[in-house]
């Protein structure tokens, strides 16, 4: 009797298996004609070709440097006594930044004073035997040689007494320090990183159509990416003559970094190119093309259907493409929705 029960709900559980698995197929069925029917019409957006008013303004993206920037180098020799100024230390021009030990240079120009001293000494006493035919022309000559050497060597001391006292060649920020007190020193030793940022260039890249519309000396705003986003005045100081490999062009512009020097040398900063020439165009949104610029197409929808067209364009901005030819105005062409389309599919238009 169990034996029987046992078959009878083995039996039971398969049918509702059976049922389940067929009910699922049913479904997954239903599914895909609905998916089918969904698939025939590919939803897009849709603009117009419209004519307005070609705005040639762009911008440009880069990273700002500083106006000046230089390694200080040791010019002398010996070890260090006293370090005037440290890393983040603002300087000036000329200012003491280092002072080296100078007895034996002081030493060496209190010697060559005295040789000089002593040459124009024995130059006079020559002259006077010389009126006398008392000495050589030779004995005289050598005498003149001794004096020009004399002084040629009292410069020369003046100078290695003077580079002991090492002062900043440029008026900036203290980057970087190298040395300490007690260090020794040997000319080409390493001593400053010196930037100034008073001022900044930020450098950026032009493509060949926007370059065109640049010129030295134009005022340009700039806003660094990072920060409250505060807008600076700068000025196009240089534009490269010839372009990068990826015929781009270098252009820089220089901004005062005024206030609390809030920009710094190495942030991404954009440039607005404002450009006031302005002229009637037919115009289509720049993701509205599909493929490049070089060979440009877009999808025009008529009757609910997308056709590809081949168009030639012309001024391309940051968002907008000048479409010289390939389509008239009024005509739908398909702005989003593209990488799903075929030549002949029909489309739905989404709002």
């Amino acid at each position: 009797m169990k034996k029987v029960i046992y078959i009878l709900v083995a039996l039971v559980a398969l049918g509702a298996i059976g049922y389940k698995l067929l009910n699922n197929k049913e479904q997954m069925a239903a599914n895909a004609a609905v998916a089918k029917i969904k698939s025939d019409a590919i939803p897009v957006t849709i603009t117009e070709v419209a004519s307005d008013k070609l705005d040639k303004s762009f911008t440009a993206q880069g990273n700002f440097a500083p106006i000046q920037s230089l390694t200080l180098m040791s010019e002398t020799q010996g070890q260090v006594k006293s370090v005037l100024k440290r890393k983040g230390d603002k300087v000036k021009a000329g200012e003491l930044l280092v002072q080296v030990e100078s007895n034996t240079m002081a030493a060496d120009l209190a010697t060559a004073q005295t040789n000089a001293e002593k040459a124009k000494r024995d130059l006079e006493r020559y002259e006077n035997l010389a009126a006398g035919d008392a000495i050589t022309k030779r004995q005289l000559e050598d005498a003149r040689l001794n004096v020009k050497t004399t002084e040629a060597q009292l410069v020369a001391a003046r100078q290695r007494l003077t580079k002991t006292r090492i002062t900043a060649p440029i008026s900036g920020e203290i980057n970087e320090i190298y040395v300490e007190v007690g260090s020794y020193l040997n000319p080409g030793t390493k001593l400053y990183d010196i930037v100034n940022v008073d001022k900044l260039k930020l450098k950026v890249k032009a493509s060949e159509s926007e370059v065109l519309l640049i010129n030295k000396g134009d005022k340009v705003t700039v806003k660094a990416d990072a920060g409250s986003g505060e807008g600076y005045e700068g000025v196009v100081t240089a534009i490269a003559a010839q372009a990068d490999p990826t015929l781009k062009f270098d252009v820089e512009v220089e901004v005062k970094n005024a206030g609390n020097n809030n920009l710094r040398a190495g942030m991404y900063g954009t440039a607005f190119f404002e450009v006031a020439d302005q002229r009637d165009a037919m115009l289509l949104p720049r993701e509205a093309i599909v493929g490049s610029i070089q060979n440009p197409n877009v999808y025009v929808v008529k009757d609910g259907v997308a056709n590809a067209r081949k168009v030639r364009v012309g001024m391309v901005t940051q968002n907008q493409v000048e479409i010289l030819d390939g389509v008239q105005p009024g005509e739908q062409i398909v702005r989003s929705g593209q990488i799903n389309l075929r030549e002949g599919m029909k489309v739905t238009m989404m709002k």
